[in-house]
């Protein structure tokens, strides 16, 4: 007999954990552990059992997400897998249908997550949401279209110094960037600052820079040096792990600082929105190499609290016909006017799955797109372009890290 619940002490959570850590060959120390738990309580970790047996985990981090023009609570979706011994029968849609409701029940009208793969969880309702990606830059083609006159001073910190600054530059940053959420101290020590040898693949430890204009934390990045050289040349990597700024300058500066940096080839980085100021800045943007692949996948828990937690460009109204197979409450005819969602009995405008409700929320995804991808149907001529008019944002989403 199958029986979900949450687990009760560290170990049940080690085995939770390794029901997907296993596959990427984690090895959880007792340390590492209880550093995990302070972001990811015990409690928002479900465990399935059989006969008393975990066979399978699904975590929440409890997040605060930004959203357009605010913020929602959020349950960051991870560590969800089901032990090799026990695939194929239902163990994972019994964890999802236990975490789900116990996200309605917390009050937290979204759920977003990184899908290892991304199939699984479009029938569970997560929808596409963001768009990120990598590059590599040969150090040579760096130059900037326009000449860039830096402000202010860079300086190396420890961990220990960086931490209020950071928190105050990524939170002001935060603010106003849909997809990205709110960090605590506990996950700047355990996560975002940690730097655990086993996470470097080859690479040095991290480095901490800190950009200061007129006495102000503006700007920091996270790296690391992976030191190559061959043929009297160096083969060297910058990987870029986080390179954020509170203002257009303070961004392009940190950049330039990170390209600027001797004794490397390329310039890596990951999890890049398509609008990230660097397809501008550069001369020769096609030497990015953007490889672009799926984001944040998000998932509409709660219907009428979601859409009535964020802002809107235009005041005008529309009526969505929504299915949801895996929540019945979110199911049936919704308007959206004003800013807030109700219930209604008025005709249909857009017909949808409540995934491409998740792929619109941030702003990632227009209903025209979504539509052209035969996810959306429009019921009445002109509904599309109006809904795109009420949900317009002018920033992609980005979620700089795989949480």
């Amino acid at each position: 007999m199958l029986d979900v619940q949450a687990t009760k002490d560290l170990d049940e959570f080690r085995t939770a954990f390794l029901a997907i850590g296993q596959y990427f060959g984690a090895e959880p120390t007792d340390e590492f552990l209880d550093g995990f738990v302070k972001n990811l309580p015990l409690e928002r970790m479900h465990g399935a059992r059989e006969n008393g047996r975990v066979v399978g985990g699904a975590g929440a981090f409890p997040l605060t997400m930004t959203v357009p023009g605010g913020e929602v609570a959020c349950a960051g979706v991870t560590l969800v897998g089901v032990h090799p011994t026990h695939r194929r029968r239902g163990v994972l849609r019994a964890m999802m249908r236990a975490q789900l409701d116990d996200v309605r029940e917390r009050g937290e009208p979204i759920a977003a997550l990184w899908a290892s793969e991304e199939a699984i969880y479009t029938r569970f309702g997560y929808g596409l949401a963001s768009i990120q990606g990598e590059i590599t830059l040969a150090r040579e083609r760096s130059s900037f279209a326009l000449p860039f006159e830096p402000a202010g001073t860079i300086e190396l910190v420890d961990t220990d110094a960086a931490a209020a600054p950071f928190r105050a530059v990524h939170e002001a940053w935060r603010r106003a960037t849909p997809g990205a959420f709110r960090r605590e101290d506990a996950w700047w020590k355990y996560r975002s600052l940690a730097d655990r040898p086993e996470s470097r693949d080859g690479a040095g430890p991290k480095r901490l820079a800190l950009l200061e204009r007129d006495g102000d934390a503006v700007g920091y990045a996270v790296y690391r040096h992976k030191f190559g050289f061959a043929e009297g040349a160096s083969t060297g990597e910058l990987r870029v792990i986080e390179a954020i700024g509170v203002d257009a300058r303070a961004m392009a500066q940190i950049w330039r600082y990170l390209l600027d940096i001797d004794w490397n080839a390329t310039i890596k980085a990951y999890l890049l929105p398509r609008d990230h100021p660097l397809f501008l800045l550069l001369m020769e943007p096609r030497r990015l190499r953007y490889r672009a692949g799926d984001g944040l996948w998000v998932r509409i828990v709660d219907l009428a609290a979601a859409l009535s937690s964020r802002t809107y460009a235009e005041d005008g109204a529309v009526v969505f016909d929504v299915t949801d197979e895996f929540i019945p409450e979110n199911a049936g005819r919704w308007k959206l006017e004003g800013g807030t969602a109700t219930r209604t009995d008025d005709h249909a405008e857009l017909a949808l799955d409540v995934r491409e409700l998740g792929s619109a929320y941030l702003g990632g995804f227009t209903f025209a797109e979504l539509a052209r991808a035969l996810r959306v149907r429009e019921l009445v001529p002109g509904a599309l372009s109006r809904a795109d008019a009420i949900f317009r944002t002018d920033v992609h989403p980005w979620c700089p890290e795989i949480f």
